[in-house]
């Protein structure tokens, strides 16, 4: 199978390399199915970060830019961000507060 690149491939590639600190690591896979393209991403989990700026910002232009690519191109393409292995930090269960002893003049012995 050829290795066939598209302009909105090349365009997602030179964005998200151009971003991140390991642009070796940056992965981009095409799947072709009746809802249009899927383009998968998969960079370093340290690179995460970048991708998916402030509240998705990032994200949400890059999948903007890519999208209008597409539609040059006559396709309806689509980017998943691939969570890498050990990427996202389980939430540790926050204590509750602990209840301050709250003395009185009585428990104050002198």
């Amino acid at each position: 199978m050829a290795d066939e690149q598209f302009a909105y491939q090349d365009l997602l590639e030179y964005i998200v390399k151009g971003l991140v600190d390991h642009p070796d690591d940056v992965k981009i896979e095409r799947k072709v199915d009746e809802m249009g393209v899927l383009m998968i991403l998969t960079v370093h989990s340290e690179d995460m970060g970048q991708i998916i700026g402030r509240q998705g910002s990032t994200a949400r232009s890059i999948r903007t830019l890519v999208r209008i690519a597409g539609l040059k191109a006559h396709a309806r393409v689509n980017l998943k961000i691939e969570e890498p292995e050990g990427g996202r930090q389980p939430q540790e269960s926050r204590e509750e507060p602990k209840e301050e002893k709250k003395e009185s003049l009585e428990d104050l012995t002198i």
